[in-house]
Order: structure tokens, then C-alpha cells, then sequence
């Protein structure tokens, strides 16, 4: 495993200049701001998120006002009540993607939320109070207690929402292959936690957050 630095200079050799790769780079939120965050919009992040997931994600952002629309803005206290006749109605409402099991998944998030929010103080306080070096943690607690949030579900929600998360992706893979922290992409909870390592390793060295050295590792490659 490379230093840092070694690949980043492979991501400015693919991309030209070091300000055409810090362009391309996002950070994550500060702690206050995630905190901030009110727990309809958490809903929102992970309904979208999960109803992207296998899907084409320009169809869901084309109707995603007829989503906020449809379950109540993600109001986690009335999309939690939700009940049978309401997710008939789900069902057949044409301004959504009409998957049933993703309709129950946000039902049933909505209920994680509120639990977690009436532990925490809010799903932010939460989510702002998760270390960064234990992102595995966090996304097993995604995967008991939430619906549908587990693999890059999960990373993707936590990266789109402020998190400072990394991501899995096809890139991001290869880059982690060719460092030696993998030799496959990683399916198993053994190989996450090198994922984790090296991503902590390399954030301690580098001054970088997680969401910076992920999209460097994918710049890296290409």
C-alpha cells in the first residue's frame, strides 16, 4: 500500500492539474450542520437512496416532487403509521416508482428514525456523533435496524446526506485491489474492516476526510 500522496499524484497525472482534481472532490458536513438536519430529510435521503438502488437514478430524481408528495413530505411521524391501506395507495400512486417491498422499507426506516431520534435526540445528533473510523459500525447498524440500507445502500445514502462516508464503487475497488488492501471486491465483513484500516490509515496521514480519499482512489484509476 502506497502513500497518500503517491496516489494522489496518480490522480492529478489522469486529470491534468491539481485544481482539476480538487474540483471533483466533495467534503463532508461538519458535525453542527449534520446535526441540523431535520429527521424529515433523513427519511428523504434514505427513501431515495433505496428506491435508486437498481434503478435508473434520473427516473427517481424526475419524480422525486411526486414522492415528497406522496408520503407526506417523509414526515417520519406519519410515514411510520403507515398502514396497509396506505401502502395500497402507494402501490398504485403513479407519481412514484411503485415498488412495493421499497415502499415497506421506507415505512419501516421511518420507524428506525424515530427510535434513534428519541434515543439521540435526532437522527443528526446521531449520525454527527458516529466516528468516521468505525463507518462499518455504523452501517451494521444500518443493516438490524433499518430496511434495505445495507451494502453501498447505505455508503450512498451516508455520502449524499453530509456523512463523511466512503464509497465502495467499481473504481474506488480497483484502486483498493491494486494497493494490496484487497484482492477482491470486499462482500464480507472481514474485508470491509480493510477497507475501514486503510482508509483510516491513510485519512491519519494525509490530514483528508474519508469522502476525499475515496473519490481520489477513483480518480486514481482513471
Amino acid at each position: 500500500m502506497r502513500s497518500f500522496k503517491d496516489i494522489e499524484a496518480l490522480a492529478i497525472e489522469h486529470h491534468g492539474t491539481r485544481e482539476a482534481v480538487a474540483a471533483k472532490l466533495g467534503r463532508p458536513l461538519p458535525a453542527k450542520e449534520l446535526t441540523a438536519i431535520p429527521d424529515d430529510r433523513w427519511l428523504a435521503g434514505m427513501a431515495k437512496a433505496v428506491f435508486s438502488a437498481g434503478f435508473v437514478w434520473k427516473v427517481i430524481e424526475a419524480k422525486w416532487d411526486g414522492f415528497e408528495a406522496a408520503f407526506d413530505g417523509f414526515d417520519p411521524g406519519k410515514v411510520a403509521l403507515y398502514s396497509d391501506d396506505d401502502i395500497a395507495r402507494l402501490v398504485s400512486d403513479e407519481r412514484i416508482v411503485r415498488n412495493g417491498q421499497k415502499i415497506v422499507a421506507t415505512v419501516k426506516n421511518a420507524q428506525f428514525i424515530q427510535e434513534i431520534a428519541a434515543e439521540q435526540g435526532g437522527f443528526g445528533a446521531f449520525l454527527a456523533g458516529w466516528p468516521a473510523s468505525d463507518q462499518i459500525g455504523l452501517l451494521d447498524v444500518f443493516a438490524k435496524r433499518g430496511s434495505r440500507l445495507g451494502g453501498s445502500t447505505g455508503q450512498y445514502f451516508l455520502r449524499f446526506s453530509g456523512w463523511d462516508a466512503f464509497i465502495a464503487s467499481g473504481d474506488v475497488v480497483k484502486a483498493l485491489i491494486r494497493e494490496g488492501v484487497i484482492d477482491k471486491p470486499p462482500t464480507s465483513k472481514g474485508a470491509m474492516k480493510k477497507v475501514q484500516a486503510a482508509f483510516s490509515h491513510w485519512a491519519e496521514e494525509s490530514g483528508r476526510s474519508q469522502t476525499e480519499i475515496s473519490r481520489l482512489l477513483a480518480l486514481s484509476v482513471g
